[in-house]
Formats: structure tokens, sequence, C-alpha cells
């Protein structure tokens, strides 16, 4: 079977898991003991009709071949990109935003098809930042809208693949319903093992940080840890990239020529390699990944060593 996922605009996926966010800010426990909802259902028939039948139709990932120059033993784990230009993309071809952002997604899904051939095994995308919600509301909507209808269409191909998908960032912003559909889409993939999709949505490395501070200072008022105890571990263990074997990038592209970080990861990402791409984000493709990561496998990392 071929690969085929249709991803939202920008990110599409998923969701917060309880102990993602700060317990004692958003009760979101609740929605995982709720009555099934459609979607629910859908996702398990979805596993018990075709996850199970197909989700290997396909040759492992070692016996792929790779492209020229690209060594499987220095692929890095977990990629990180600040998927950039889609308006600008769409600016230039005298077409509505929606077009970028539509163009964007077919960019996002054959890069996640490549991720999942070559061997890399975690994929973060910014798709939302907590500044885009000062983007016009016609935008914002549609692209809520997007994120609903993708997650709906989609299911099925997460089992088949083998995907399990997360999200970060404070979803307590987000629509009730698009809420719920994200928490129930992370809770049916999270067994799932060939890949991992994080999908950061109203997100910032600030918020980040803070959430995780949060968390800590109210285990220290409760007594299960001394504020001496808070180091880089304790830390970790409350950062939203908990969700993951693999929280700190190995590299991070941002493409359409812009040079930052733009609040994306700031803890996570403090000895990850930068790779800036003149493309923007609807042209980014094999060619352009490709560049990057034989970039990566040419740089000796240190570490601050």
């Amino acid at each position: 079977m071929p690969f085929s996922l249709h991803f939202s605009p920008t990110p599409l996926i998923t969701a917060p898991s309880p102990l993602s966010k700060p317990f004692f800010l958003v009760p979101y426990y609740h929605t995982l003991h709720a009555p099934k909802s459609p979607l629910c259902s859908s996702m398990e028939h979805a596993l018990t009709h075709q996850g199970k039948q197909e989700a290997f139709d396909r040759r492992p990932e070692d016996s792929q071949t790779l492209p020229l120059g690209l060594r499987r033993d220095a692929m890095p784990s977990h990629v990180a990109v600040i998927m950039d230009g889609n308006r600008r993309w769409a600016r230039l071809r005298d077409l509505p935003v929606r077009s970028g952002y539509e163009a964007g997604v077919e960019s996002l899904r054959k890069i996640v098809e490549i991720c999942c051939k070559w061997g890399i095994k975690v994929l973060s995308v910014f798709a939302f930042s907590s500044d885009n919600w000062f983007r016009p509301k016609v935008e914002v909507e549609f692209l809520m809208s997007l994120f609903e209808r993708g997650m709906q269409e989609d299911t099925g191909i997460f089992f088949r693949e083998n995907i399990r998908i997360s999200v970060i960032g404070d979803l307590t912003k987000l629509p009730k319903a698009l809420q719920e559909l994200m928490v129930n889409l992370e809770e049916a993939t999270k067994n799932n093992t060939r890949f991992q999709l994080i999908v950061a949505v109203s997100y910032s490395g600030h918020y980040d940080v803070v959430q995780a501070c949060q968390r800590l200072a109210l285990k220290a008022k409760c007594g299960l840890i001394e504020p001496s105890d808070i180091n880089v571990s304790l830390m970790e263990q409350e950062l939203e990239t908990n969700c993951t074997k693999f929280p700190h990038p190995d590299l991070l592209i941002r493409t359409s020529g812009e040079f930052r970080i733009s609040n994306f990861m700031l803890w996570q990402l403090a000895y990850t390699e930068l790779f800036f791409a003149q493309s923007l984000w609807p042209d980014f493709g094999e060619a352009e990944f490709l560049k990057a990561l034989l970039a990566f496998q040419q740089r000796q990392r240190r570490y601050g060593v």
C-alpha cells in the first residue's frame, strides 16, 4: 500500500496527555474517561480492521536504500522543523493564504514519509505558536478547522504506518471539540513505535519552561521534593517533551531564509545543530531535506567540550 498521509496545513494532530500539562491548572484527565466519541470508535475500528493487517506491508527501514552519501549510523534520531514561509509562498503566487497552508501540508506529508523510510525516529514541527493567536481571526479559524478535519480523515493512516502522535503546547486555548479529538488521537496512538510525530500547537519555549517551573514549585509546596532537589534532570521530566525517548532534537531546520529559532524549544535546543534553508516551507522537499541531513552528518558535535 503506498504511503499516504494527508496532514492538515500546519500541524494537524494530537494531544496533550494529562501528565504533560500543569495538573493543577488544567483538568484533562476526565476527558480520557468520558464516553467514547465517534472519533474514538473509528480509531478502534481502524486499529482492528486495518492497522493489524497492514501496519508492516513494507520493507523494514534498515533495508531501505539511502541516498548517496547519507549514512544510516549517523542519522539524527530527532529532527525539529520550524515550518516557515507558507503565507509568503501563497502571496508570491497571488494565491489566498489558505493555499499556502494547504501546500505546506503536502510538504509535511513528504517529510514524514521520508523520516519513516530513512530511519529517523522523531520529527517535531512548530505548527502553531503562542504568537500566532494574534493573526487575523479568519486565518486562525481556518487553521483550527483544518486540524480537526485532518485528524478525522487520517486516523487509520497512523495505525497502518505505526506512527505515534504527540502534541505539546497550551491547548486550553483551542476549541473544546478539537481538544477532545487531540486527546483521543494521542491516547489511541501512544503504543505505536515506528515513528513519532510531535506537533507543537499554541506552543512557545517560554511557555514550556514556565509550566515546568510551576509543576516543580507545586511539588515543592506539597512536600514531594525539596527546592534543593531541583536539577536539570527533574526539570526535563516536567518539560512537554517528556513524551518522547529523544527529548533533545539533534537537528533543527528552519525554512524561508530566516535565521532565528522564534521561541521554539528553548531548553531542548541547547546543543542542537542548526540548519537554515532558503526554501519556503511548501517548496521544502526531499532534495532540501537531504542537504540538511548531509550537512548534519558532516559536523562534529562537541556538546560544549
